[in-house]
């Protein structure tokens, strides 16, 4: 893998850090007062190294490692980063609340679908799945880097500050889950509804009849169904479920929909906000709500014990929900005994929109499904192989032509409406971090892959993908080695900023991926039976040759000698050692070790004349 993610991540530190810190004070990077979304992906550029990879810690500014203090050197000294960064995440949760409450305004990422339409202010501040999902994943970071560094302080204000951090986070965490909670929803349609058809188009891979599909498909749903029949906390009950002709969708709407309940148990300490959006899930908020529900349950959150009573009961229903969606989709992607559904790209949704963006959405929750319940190797290869057939079809490992429409995934992006129940405007969200996503899920992949050629295969298009993104970093400017210049990766693609324009959004997502790419480079090398069997072969040859030798150099061997054949032993015990797990570096090892035996026993026939 050519990718190095460690040199890269501290590489995108310095640029962070240059960028995000001026004059001793926080820059932020969103655009206005209702950036949440935007200002949570500049503080996760640095807190999720920090927090996922033990050697990017920061918590502990004694161990601290000298490469990584000096990529944050802009914030001051090994004492003085963490400090820095609690003063910022403090300045976040108090820029992102209202009279003590927490709000995750959509902002810049919300548009008008009218061309050159401004958005009024209210509906900058409209709350956001995106901001949900975005909250829990930097809270529990702020909240486990907090529950660590305390023990590095013994100064009384630094302690109060850290405190009143702590509290404010873990009050945003439990705004965020309660929004996420009463963002879920399940849309059910007749099968002959024009959403219905979409649906059965979609999956009838093998030219069924429609009926055979909807009877089928339910059958494969069926403890699905009884799932979501027993939902009870933040939605209401979905009783159409039963009818057999009744298709239907689960996930998570762009917002709080519109007359979700509210949430019983958390009382009147949260005030909790009207619905608004479309009682209807979305591909992307459902894949974000996914990855931030995923952190709730991660072994860190567990270890450190990092939700009280309240969020773990909040906790357990979004997993409910998180594990209904995951299945749900899955089984929807994978459908049939032919080619899936996933693998006829581009993917349509309901609403009839189609888009290679969306296959790539729906690939990101199979391939959770298939991590989760220990899918098959085949079935993880056929989504890489989705992943590198989109990888050509965006024009990433394939040259584009002229006026091609495949750049469009990249700049300006997919635009996805947003329907809701405001009747003064109409909303859209653009999706443009097509590249940076690919890389994250062709990299998940891979960690999971255990054949040697088929990782080595997603990892040459991993390669290949960040080959791309390498050409999109800025070069000169406030945001000079972040991301995005489009422009640079597809001639194309003209934009009125010729120096690119720094997107927090793409960082972030760039960020993800070195990490998921720090953890597969963390893991023992793949085996394969034929080396482990090799190495065993040549170890006991080559214990046999050096028990021989021992033999007839016991008597009367000088302390060179005697000290070769002691690193002999100590060669061949760590041979032995590793050879399970690393048969490669073991064989190496034996090969060194025989070539020495034979060296030895060559010097006694020339000295003795025996054979």
């Amino acid at each position: 893998m050519k990718i190095q993610p460690r040199q890269q991540l501290l590489d995108i530190w310095r640029s962070a850090a240059r960028a995000s810190y001026v004059n001793g004070e926080w820059a932020w990077g969103g655009q206005g007062d209702w950036d949440s979304v935007q200002d949570a992906e500049q503080l996760l550029c640095i807190m999720l190294p920090a927090t996922e990879i033990p050697r990017f810690r920061l918590d502990r500014p004694d161990q601290t490692e000298d490469d990584v203090a000096a990529a944050l050197s802009v914030f001051g000294t090994k004492l003085q980063i963490p400090q820095v960064l609690v003063d910022a995440l403090t300045k976040f949760h108090l820029r992102y609340s209202v009279n003590g409450r927490p709000i995750f305004p959509g902002g810049s990422y919300l548009a008008s679908a009218t061309p050159d339409e401004d958005l009024a202010k209210e509906h900058l501040s409209l709350d956001v799945v995106e901001s949900f999902a975005s909250s829990i994943t930097l809270t529990l970071a702020t909240l486990g880097f907090a529950s660590i560094y305390r023990s590095s302080l013994n100064n009384k204000q630094q302690l109060e500050e850290l405190d009143s951090l702590v509290q404010l986070a873990s009050r945003r965490l439990t705004a965020a889950m309660v929004g996420l909670l009463r963002s879920f929803t399940v849309f059910t349609f007749d099968a002959s509804s024009p959403d219905g058809k979409h649906l059965i188009r979609t999956i009838n891979q093998s030219n069924l009849s429609a009926n055979r599909i909807v009877g089928e498909l339910r059958q494969a749903l069926r403890q699905i169904i009884a799932g979501l029949r027993e939902l009870r906390v933040g939605n209401e009950e979905f009783t159409e479920l039963d009818q057999p002709q009744m298709l239907f969708e689960c996930g998570w709407s762009w917002g709080i929909i519109t007359g979700a309940p509210q949430i019983p148990f958390i009382g009147d300490a949260e005030p909790q906000r009207d619905g608004y959006a479309q009682n209807a899930p979305y591909l992307y908020f459902t894949v974000q709500a996914l990855d931030g529900i995923a952190d709730l349950f991660s072994a860190r959150t567990r270890l450190l014990r990092l939700l009280d009573d309240e969020q773990l009961r909040l906790a357990a229903a979004l997993q409910l929900r998180w594990d209904l969606t995951q299945n749900y989709w899955s089984a929807i992607a994978s459908y049939g005994d032919a080619r899936w559904p996933l693998e006829d790209l581009p993917w349509r949704t309901t609403d009839g929109e189609e888009s290679d963006y969306f296959s790539l959405l729906v690939i990101s929750i199979a391939t959770r499904g298939l991590v989760e319940h220990g899918g098959s190797e085949l079935g993880l290869s056929r989504l890489g192989r989705a992943l590198e057939e989109l990888a050509a079809r965006a024009r990433i490992t394939r040259r584009p032509i002229a006026n091609d429409t495949a750049v469009d995934l990249h700049y300006p992006g997919v635009a996805i409406a947003l329907e809701s129940s405001l009747a003064d405007v109409k909303l859209n969200w653009v999706a443009a971090d097509f590249a940076p996503l690919l890389l994250k899920r062709i990299i998940r992949i891979a960690r999971y892959l255990n054949n040697v050629q088929l990782r080595g295969e997603m990892l040459v298009l991993a390669d290949g993908v960040w080959d791309h993104l390498l050409k999109r970093r800025i070069v000169t400017g406030q945001g000079r080695g972040l991301w995005d210049h489009p422009e640079r990766g597809f001639s194309e693609v003209l934009l009125d900023d010729g120096d690119g324009r720094l997107s927090w959004h793409h960082t972030v997502r760039v960020v993800e991926s070195l990490v998921f790419a720090a953890d597969l480079a963390d893991t023992h090398p793949l085996r394969s039976d034929e080396m482990v069997g090799l190495a065993n072969e040549l170890l006991a040859e080559a214990e046999h040759l050096f028990d021989r030798q021992q033999l007839v150099a016991s008597t009367d061997s000088g302390s060179s000698m005697r000290n070769a054949l002691q690193a002999i032993r100590a060669r061949l015990r760590h041979a032995r050692e590793i050879i399970d797990y690393r048969p490669g570096t073991s064989f190496a090892l034996i090969c060194d070790v025989l070539r020495e035996l034979d060296g030895l026993a060559e010097a006694r026939r020339d000295v003795t004349g025996a054979p």
